[in-house]
């Protein structure tokens, strides 16, 4: 897909996300754009940090998820990669030029404030609050790009109704080829967005 359907995902990839992780990278799909996210491709001989630049600088929109970045134990120090995705995004925006002037992000925070602490320099920009709670991925990422797109997107509720009847579709489809519930869990990225674009073609 074109610069104009790209949405880069900047997000954690630990299985305790995958919960809002599913539901976000669906939503973007229904909505006919293309998630573009680092782990769509597996190649261990690609150096990580220029494969997010390419796909920031091949997507007009972006959603930088900084509901993780804090610790939550002892030990444990704060996850500076989100951040760090978000301002190579804004310094793409501000100084690549050309059509890279038009890009638009959405910030995702699980707790408003929170994350203040840690950015002073978002302390005068608009987040949007999904509360680690999957619906609201669904409602915050469907408002964003229907009104920053032009959209005119179906609601949010049959968005999140139509992602619960593919998870359900897309697990039986899986266990029917020998998949444990602990396979599909773990299902890849690459072979969970074509079974999200596949399901989307046939039912929306």
């Amino acid at each position: 897909m074109s610069f104009d359907q790209n949405v880069f995902v900047n997000c954690p990839f630990d299985e305790p996300f995958y919960p809002l992780l599913r539901p976000l990278l669906f939503t973007i799909i229904y909505l006919g754009l293309k998630p573009r996210i680092a782990t769509e491709r597996i190649d261990s001989g690609e150096a990580r940090i220029a494969k997010i630049v390419e796909l920031i600088q091949e997507s007009k929109y972006a959603i930088h998820d900084l509901s993780r970045i804090k610790a939550t134990k002892k030990g444990e120090v704060f996850r500076l990669n989100m951040p760090f995705e978000l301002g190579i995004d804004v310094g793409c925006r501000l100084f690549k030029g050309g059509e890279h002037e038009q890009k638009k992000c959405l910030i995702l925070v699980g707790e408003r404030y929170k994350y203040q602490a840690a950015i002073s320099d978002l302390s005068n920009s608009d987040v949007a609050n999904h509360q680690n709670i999957p619906e609201d991925v669904v409602v915050e990422v469907r408002n964003w790009l229907s009104s920053t797109c032009g959209l005119g997107a179906d609601g949010a509720s049959r968005i999140w109704d139509s992602f619960n009847v593919f998870m359900g579709d897309n697990y039986d489809a899986l266990t029917a080829r020998g998949f444990s519930k602990r396979d599909i869990e773990r299902l890849p990225v690459p072979e969970l967005l074509e079974s999200m674009e596949s399901w989307v073609d046939e039912n929306v």
